[in-house]
């Protein structure tokens, strides 16, 4: 599906149509200039299930569908620039790369050194809990209780929700989220809490000892794309295309099949 190619030059008509959105002069070229090499180049670091390698070397993950699907639709190529997390943004800042795709989440102080985009998912954090230990328990107030035990990763921003949301529960904490893991597996703890995809993704492996509480995250991120802070054009066209995607369906059905499923495991190494 190619349609973005031919709204190209209508999202940058929209930008001018409005002069206090941007300095026309400097972001308009920025859509163009891709547009024109045919190539879009993406900043990402490697991390499952968001971005890694299958067994034949060749990158798999959501956001690498997500930048494909991105790049197919403006009939552009895509081309991934792998890059160490600590280094993306002052990567992007050098030019090396056209737009970060790394799940990377909005935040004050990023937004001092990049523009971010519409959000294109949402992470968050999330429970694991022992079948055998918290049977018949639903509700939050159920895990708030000086009898309940949850392991988290030791220095983590898990042990600070962890602390907010159950109050009243001991919090364990260890060094390795997997040592949190095997905690509620032993029977030694009621629940773990940790990132997603962690949890669902250890309810699914273990699914006749673990199981997910709660429908909703006990805290939600937004991540987004992001450019440069003079590239208005390029944030209005990636916006475009996140609204598109999302109201079809295409990055609730990409994200769910990574992040909420096991399907795509035997495509990597297990060092992975």
């Amino acid at each position: 599906m190619k349609l973005f190619k031919a709204t190209i030059t209508a999202a940058l008509g929209l930008i001018l149509a409005f002069p206090s959105a941007a300095n026309t002069k400097t972001t308009t070229p920025n859509l163009e200039a891709i547009n024109d090499r045919g190539t879009l180049r993406v900043g990402m670091s490697t991390f499952v299930p968001w971005a890694m390698r299958n067994k034949q070397g060749e990158l798999i993950g959501f956001e690498i569908d997500v930048a494909k699907r991105l790049a197919a639709d403006a009939g552009w190529k895509v081309e991934f620039v792998p890059t160490a997390w600590d280094g993306i943004i002052p990567a992007l800042l050098a030019k090396k790369f056209d737009v970060i795709i790394g799940g990377m989440s909005i935040t004050p102080e990023r937004s001092k050194s990049v523009l971010f985009s519409l959000p294109y998912s949402h992470s968050g954090v999330q429970v694991a809990a022992s079948k055998e230990l918290v049977e018949g328990f639903s509700k939050l107030s159920d895990f708030d209780s000086r009898r309940v035990k949850i392991a988290a990763r030791r220095g983590a921003y898990t042990v600070q929700i962890a602390r907010e949301t159950f109050p009243k529960a001991k919090i364990l904490q260890f060094d390795d989220e997997s040592q949190a893991f095997q905690e509620v597996l032993n029977g030694n703890a009621h629940a773990v809490i940790a990132s997603s995809p962690k949890p669902e993704h250890e309810a699914i492996k273990h699914a006749n000892k673990l199981f997910l509480p709660f429908d909703q995250r006990l805290s939600q991120g937004n991540e987004a794309f992001a450019v440069r802070l003079d590239e208005q054009d390029k944030k209005a066209f990636f916006d475009q295309w996140i609204e598109q995607r999302t109201e079809d369906g295409w990055l609730k059905e990409r994200y769910e099949y990574w992040f909420s499923t096991l399907d795509w495991q035997n495509q990597i190494a297990q060092s992975q």
